[in-house]
């Protein structure tokens, strides 16, 4: 009896295990303050994840539903009752082994079947007329570029709405992870090695993403954002991407460009339209118009790009940039120009 009770118990906590399990799924689904959820799929290969994923799990809900069904109903039938002589001892069964062995095989192997299509067809070449997007990481922020357009920027990838893009995924020193959960699963990027992610965005917005490995010590601060459009504000921000930096006509700004090139910012950057022409930080053409800064972890306003422009390995530590010991003017100059370049 002592034992049925046991069962039972550990039966209970297993059901309500698995209720607290659902609800916490299904305030993940409900909740609008977790943007970066795979619960709110924008592509059809986010839906496809999240169809795969919503299988598996009512298929373990079902599984473990019929294991203590049978646990149960088993402690119930042949409990122990008084007077009940010693049942004979039993050393292995090969019916038992057999079962328990090949079970979860059939079930890894059932999830294997339905998984592998999925992987395989957004490696496959992408369909004709599809948009191709250079996704290199770098620690710690994300470059994209537009090879058909020549436009190269950072830190935001814009998709226009509707159309099959095409992610070359590259890395420029260790192995990083692009995620952009809205939009599908995640996929390495390595150096020396090329990876692929089609897809079709089917939703206008801003997704949040970021680094899925560890890639050193601000793995957690490299993030990006994908900025789905329709296909005329795709173009004409992909237009006005193309145009060289304009000259600023504000003196504050006007000295902020001589400083940028007398620093030494213009070893590391490229500034389309002036002698700075640097590829070891990200191209900085329009980065006024760029809603995020420093591995989209600040908002380009200019007290954060001040802050950012003042110690950067301070605000991401192992950050390649360094801190230049700029004073409060030179700051402020910097600043100036920089939010300029729209």
């Amino acid at each position: 009896m002592k034992q049925l009770r046991l069962t039972v118990s550990r039966a209970r906590r297993g059901v309500i295990g698995l209720a607290a399990a659902a609800l916490l799924l299904l305030g993940a689904a409900c909740s609008g303050d977790t943007p970066q959820t795979a619960f709110n799929p924008r592509s059809d290969y986010a839906v496809e994840g999240l169809n795969l994923f919503i299988g598996i799990v009512i298929a373990g809900v079902v599984v473990g539903v019929i294991v203590e069904i049978v646990l149960i109903w088993t402690a119930i039938r042949y409990r122990r009752r008084p007077g009940d002589a010693l049942p004979p001892q039993i050393h292995g069964s090969t019916i038992i082994e057999v079962l328990w062995t090949t079970g979860p095989v059939i079930v890894v192997g059932a999830i294997l079947f339905f998984t592998l299509p999925v992987i395989f067809s957004s490696q496959a070449p992408a369909p004709a007329g599809s948009l191709n997007i250079d996704v290199t990481g770098h620690q710690f922020w994300w470059e994209f570029g537009y090879p058909d357009a020549g436009v190269l920027t950072a830190n935001e990838m814009h998709l226009p709405v509707g159309q099959t893009v095409n992610l070359v995924l590259r890395s420029d020193d260790v192995i990083h992870s692009f995620w952009v959960p809205a939009l599908g699963g995640k996929r390495d990027a390595f150096p020396g090695h090329t990876n692929f992610i089609w897809l079709k965005p089917d939703s206008v917005g801003e997704f949040p993403g970021q680094c899925y490995q560890l890639c050193g010590y601000s793995h957690a601060n490299m993030r990006e954002r994908a900025i789905v459009e329709s296909p005329s504000d795709f173009q004409a921000w992909l237009t006005s991407q193309q145009a060289p930096a304009v000259t600023p006509t504000d003196p504050t700004a006007a000295e902020g460009g001589q400083l940028f090139q007398s620093r030494g910012c213009s070893a590391c950057h490229t500034i389309t339209g002036t002698p700075a022409q640097g590829k070891v930080g990200p191209n900085l053409t329009h980065v006024g118009s760029r809603a995020v800064i420093a591995g989209s972890v600040l908002e380009n306003t200019p007290d954060q790009l001040r802050a950012w422009l003042r110690d950067p390995p301070g605000v991401k530590p192992g950050s390649v940039m360094p801190n230049l010991g700029l004073n409060d003017h030179e700051l402020d100059v910097l600043v100036a120009y920089l939010q300029s370049l729209k």
